[in-house]
Protein backbone atom coordinates (compact mmCIF):
# COMPACT_ATOMS: atom_id res chain seq x y z
CA UNK A 1 0.00 0.00 0.00
CA UNK A 2 2.67 2.33 1.07
CA UNK A 3 4.41 1.51 -2.46
CA UNK A 4 1.41 2.39 -4.16
CA UNK A 5 0.93 6.05 -2.69
CA UNK A 6 4.51 6.39 -3.29
CA UNK A 7 4.01 6.34 -7.25
CA UNK A 8 1.02 8.22 -6.68
CA UNK A 9 2.91 10.74 -5.61
CA UNK A 10 5.54 10.82 -7.89
CA UNK A 11 2.55 11.13 -10.68
CA UNK A 12 1.26 13.95 -9.36
CA UNK A 13 4.63 15.75 -8.83
CA UNK A 14 5.99 14.31 -12.52
CA UNK A 15 2.40 16.40 -13.82
CA UNK A 16 3.22 19.36 -12.11
CA UNK A 17 6.72 19.86 -12.42
CA UNK A 18 7.68 18.71 -15.62
CA UNK A 19 5.02 17.56 -18.28
CA UNK A 20 2.76 20.04 -17.78
CA UNK A 21 5.11 23.20 -17.50
CA UNK A 22 7.11 21.44 -20.74
CA UNK A 23 3.65 21.58 -22.66
CA UNK A 24 3.13 25.29 -21.65
CA UNK A 25 6.37 26.83 -22.18
CA UNK A 26 7.65 24.27 -25.19
CA UNK A 27 4.52 22.27 -26.53
CA UNK A 28 2.09 24.70 -26.78
CA UNK A 29 4.12 27.14 -28.73
CA UNK A 30 5.88 24.31 -31.13
CA UNK A 31 2.20 23.28 -32.14
CA UNK A 32 0.75 26.73 -33.02
CA UNK A 33 3.58 27.08 -35.43
CA UNK A 34 3.10 23.72 -37.30
CA UNK A 35 -0.57 24.62 -37.61
CA UNK A 36 0.16 27.39 -38.96
CA UNK A 37 2.89 26.24 -41.35
CA UNK A 38 0.19 23.55 -42.44
CA UNK A 39 -2.75 25.69 -42.88
CA UNK A 40 -0.50 27.50 -45.49
CA UNK A 41 -0.06 24.34 -47.62
CA UNK A 42 -1.54 23.81 -50.70
CA UNK A 43 -4.02 20.55 -48.94
CA UNK A 44 -5.29 23.09 -46.85
CA UNK A 45 -4.86 26.60 -48.77
CA UNK A 46 -7.06 25.30 -52.12
CA UNK A 47 -8.92 28.41 -53.50
CA UNK A 48 -10.98 26.58 -56.43
CA UNK A 49 -13.14 24.03 -54.13
CA UNK A 50 -13.45 22.28 -57.49
CA UNK A 51 -9.78 21.01 -56.95
CA UNK A 52 -11.51 19.05 -54.43
CA UNK A 53 -13.72 16.88 -56.26
CA UNK A 54 -13.51 12.99 -57.35
CA UNK A 55 -14.95 11.32 -59.79
CA UNK A 56 -17.14 8.54 -58.63
CA UNK A 57 -16.53 6.01 -61.75
CA UNK A 58 -20.18 5.54 -61.89
CA UNK A 59 -20.84 5.24 -65.50
CA UNK A 60 -24.16 5.96 -66.89
CA UNK A 61 -25.75 3.67 -68.61
CA UNK A 62 -27.82 3.74 -72.37
CA UNK A 63 -31.03 3.82 -72.36
CA UNK A 64 -33.27 0.82 -73.66
CA UNK A 65 -35.42 1.91 -76.43
CA UNK A 66 -38.48 -0.62 -76.65
CA UNK A 67 -41.07 -0.81 -80.12
CA UNK A 68 -43.75 -2.79 -78.15
CA UNK A 69 -45.71 0.10 -77.35
CA UNK A 70 -48.50 -2.19 -75.53
CA UNK A 71 -46.12 -3.13 -73.06
CA UNK A 72 -44.78 0.71 -72.67
CA UNK A 73 -48.30 1.41 -71.87
CA UNK A 74 -48.74 -1.06 -69.31
CA UNK A 75 -45.34 -0.31 -67.14
CA UNK A 76 -47.38 3.23 -67.33
CA UNK A 77 -50.16 2.25 -65.91
CA UNK A 78 -48.47 0.42 -63.44
CA UNK A 79 -46.28 3.38 -62.39
CA UNK A 80 -49.26 5.56 -62.10
CA UNK A 81 -51.27 2.85 -59.77
CA UNK A 82 -47.84 2.18 -57.90
CA UNK A 83 -45.92 5.59 -57.92
CA UNK A 84 -42.48 3.73 -56.91
CA UNK A 85 -39.97 3.95 -59.03
CA UNK A 86 -37.37 1.06 -58.16
CA UNK A 87 -34.15 3.01 -59.96
CA UNK A 88 -31.63 0.49 -61.38
CA UNK A 89 -30.46 -2.65 -59.77
CA UNK A 90 -26.90 -2.46 -58.83
CA UNK A 91 -24.63 -5.68 -59.82
CA UNK A 92 -21.38 -4.80 -60.06
CA UNK A 93 -19.34 -1.76 -61.07
CA UNK A 94 -16.62 -1.64 -63.91
CA UNK A 95 -14.18 -0.46 -61.53
CA UNK A 96 -14.92 -2.42 -58.61
CA UNK A 97 -15.63 0.08 -56.04
CA UNK A 98 -16.84 3.67 -55.65
CA UNK A 99 -13.69 5.66 -54.27
CA UNK A 100 -13.08 7.66 -51.37
CA UNK A 101 -12.74 11.17 -52.11
CA UNK A 102 -8.68 11.25 -52.26
CA UNK A 103 -7.86 15.67 -51.13
CA UNK A 104 -10.45 15.10 -48.22
CA UNK A 105 -8.93 11.19 -46.88
CA UNK A 106 -5.41 13.06 -47.09
CA UNK A 107 -6.61 15.96 -45.13
CA UNK A 108 -8.28 13.66 -42.67
CA UNK A 109 -5.69 11.68 -42.10
CA UNK A 110 -3.79 14.91 -40.86
CA UNK A 111 -6.19 16.48 -39.00
CA UNK A 112 -7.02 13.31 -36.90
CA UNK A 113 -3.86 13.17 -35.43
CA UNK A 114 -4.05 16.67 -33.99
CA UNK A 115 -7.69 16.46 -32.38
CA UNK A 116 -6.54 13.13 -30.65
CA UNK A 117 -3.33 15.85 -29.46
CA UNK A 118 -5.73 18.54 -28.56
CA UNK A 119 -7.81 16.17 -26.11
CA UNK A 120 -4.53 14.52 -24.74
CA UNK A 121 -2.96 18.01 -23.96
CA UNK A 122 -6.21 19.36 -22.32
CA UNK A 123 -6.61 16.41 -20.28
CA UNK A 124 -2.95 16.79 -18.97
CA UNK A 125 -3.82 20.43 -18.45
CA UNK A 126 -6.75 19.42 -16.28
CA UNK A 127 -5.31 17.22 -14.40
CA UNK A 128 -2.04 19.38 -13.65
CA UNK A 129 -4.38 22.30 -12.45
CA UNK A 130 -6.28 19.66 -10.36
CA UNK A 131 -3.33 18.59 -8.44
CA UNK A 132 -2.40 22.71 -7.83
CA UNK A 133 -5.81 23.27 -5.88
CA UNK A 134 -5.56 23.77 -2.86
CA UNK A 135 -7.50 22.31 0.51
CA UNK A 136 -10.81 24.37 1.29
CA UNK A 137 -10.66 26.74 3.27
CA UNK A 138 -12.80 30.06 4.08
CA UNK A 139 -11.11 33.37 2.48
CA UNK A 140 -8.86 33.98 0.25
CA UNK A 141 -10.28 32.18 -2.41
CA UNK A 142 -9.52 34.47 -5.41
CA UNK A 143 -6.49 32.47 -6.70
CA UNK A 144 -8.66 29.64 -6.45
CA UNK A 145 -11.70 31.03 -8.52
CA UNK A 146 -8.96 31.23 -11.48
CA UNK A 147 -8.29 27.92 -11.57
CA UNK A 148 -11.59 26.79 -11.49
CA UNK A 149 -12.47 29.26 -14.47
CA UNK A 150 -9.28 27.65 -16.25
CA UNK A 151 -10.81 24.12 -15.43
CA UNK A 152 -14.00 24.94 -17.08
CA UNK A 153 -12.48 26.58 -19.99
CA UNK A 154 -10.09 23.68 -20.66
CA UNK A 155 -12.94 21.23 -20.49
CA UNK A 156 -14.78 23.41 -22.75
CA UNK A 157 -11.91 22.62 -25.23
CA UNK A 158 -11.71 18.83 -24.86
CA UNK A 159 -15.44 18.41 -25.29
CA UNK A 160 -15.28 20.57 -28.48
CA UNK A 161 -12.25 18.68 -29.47
CA UNK A 162 -13.75 15.32 -29.34
CA UNK A 163 -16.79 16.67 -31.24
CA UNK A 164 -14.42 16.90 -34.01
CA UNK A 165 -14.60 12.87 -34.21
CA UNK A 166 -17.91 12.73 -35.04
CA UNK A 167 -18.07 15.04 -37.62
CA UNK A 168 -15.11 13.07 -39.81
CA UNK A 169 -17.86 9.77 -39.03
CA UNK A 170 -20.49 11.85 -39.74
CA UNK A 171 -19.30 12.37 -43.53
CA UNK A 172 -18.29 9.47 -44.37
CA UNK A 173 -21.73 7.79 -43.40
CA UNK A 174 -23.71 10.59 -45.39
CA UNK A 175 -21.13 10.34 -48.66
CA UNK A 176 -21.97 6.49 -48.65
CA UNK A 177 -25.46 6.94 -48.51
CA UNK A 178 -25.68 9.53 -51.69
CA UNK A 179 -23.23 7.33 -53.38
CA UNK A 180 -25.57 4.68 -53.10
CA UNK A 181 -28.04 7.00 -54.73
CA UNK A 182 -25.44 7.58 -57.71
CA UNK A 183 -25.22 3.68 -58.37
CA UNK A 184 -29.49 3.01 -58.15
CA UNK A 185 -30.12 6.54 -59.99
CA UNK A 186 -27.10 7.34 -62.40
CA UNK A 187 -29.12 9.24 -64.60
CA UNK A 188 -30.05 11.47 -61.80
CA UNK A 189 -27.20 14.26 -61.88
CA UNK A 190 -28.57 15.68 -59.03
CA UNK A 191 -27.33 12.99 -56.40
CA UNK A 192 -23.84 13.60 -58.15
CA UNK A 193 -23.93 17.24 -57.49
CA UNK A 194 -24.43 16.73 -53.83
CA UNK A 195 -21.61 14.44 -53.56
CA UNK A 196 -19.33 17.50 -54.76
CA UNK A 197 -21.10 20.17 -52.68
CA UNK A 198 -20.41 17.60 -49.64
CA UNK A 199 -17.55 17.31 -50.40
CA UNK A 200 -16.36 20.92 -50.45
CA UNK A 201 -18.47 21.17 -47.16
CA UNK A 202 -16.15 19.11 -45.87
CA UNK A 203 -13.17 20.59 -47.06
CA UNK A 204 -14.46 23.73 -45.66
CA UNK A 205 -14.69 21.94 -42.42
CA UNK A 206 -11.89 20.61 -42.35
CA UNK A 207 -9.78 23.59 -42.65
CA UNK A 208 -11.99 24.84 -39.26
CA UNK A 209 -11.05 22.04 -37.45
CA UNK A 210 -7.31 22.99 -38.39
CA UNK A 211 -7.76 26.64 -37.32
CA UNK A 212 -9.87 26.11 -33.80
CA UNK A 213 -7.48 23.79 -32.76
CA UNK A 214 -4.55 26.24 -33.37
CA UNK A 215 -6.96 28.88 -32.13
CA UNK A 216 -7.39 26.69 -28.84
CA UNK A 217 -3.43 26.16 -28.16
CA UNK A 218 -3.02 29.55 -28.51
CA UNK A 219 -6.20 30.59 -26.00
CA UNK A 220 -5.14 28.48 -23.72
CA UNK A 221 -1.15 29.60 -24.00
CA UNK A 222 -2.15 32.92 -23.71
CA UNK A 223 -4.46 32.38 -20.45
CA UNK A 224 -2.55 30.59 -18.70
CA UNK A 225 1.07 32.54 -19.21
CA UNK A 226 -1.14 35.53 -18.21
CA UNK A 227 -2.55 33.58 -14.94
CA UNK A 228 0.63 31.54 -14.20
CA UNK A 229 1.27 33.08 -10.67
CA UNK A 230 -1.75 32.50 -9.39
CA UNK A 231 -2.73 28.87 -11.41
CA UNK A 232 0.86 27.74 -9.32
CA UNK A 233 0.08 29.39 -6.29
CA UNK A 234 -3.49 30.37 -5.75
CA UNK A 235 -3.39 31.58 -1.93
CA UNK A 236 -0.87 34.16 -0.57
CA UNK A 237 0.54 33.11 2.80
CA UNK A 238 0.04 35.40 5.83
CA UNK A 239 3.27 36.58 5.84
CA UNK A 240 2.73 38.25 2.53
CA UNK A 241 -0.34 39.62 3.45
CA UNK A 242 1.44 41.69 6.48
CA UNK A 243 3.58 43.77 3.71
Amino acid sequence: MADNAQKVLQYKETVKKQQAEDLINNGFPRKIVELNDLLATPLFSTKNLEEVHQDLKVPVPSPIISNNHDSCETETKKRKLDEVTAGTPVLVLPTGIVPCNSHIRQMIKIVKPYIWHLVEDANLLKMWISFLIPKIEDGNNFGVSIQEDMLAEIRTVESEAAAFFDQISRYFITRGKIVTKVTKYPHVEDFRVTVEELDEKEYVSLKLVMCEIRNHYSTLHDIIMKNLEKIKKPRTSNVDNLY
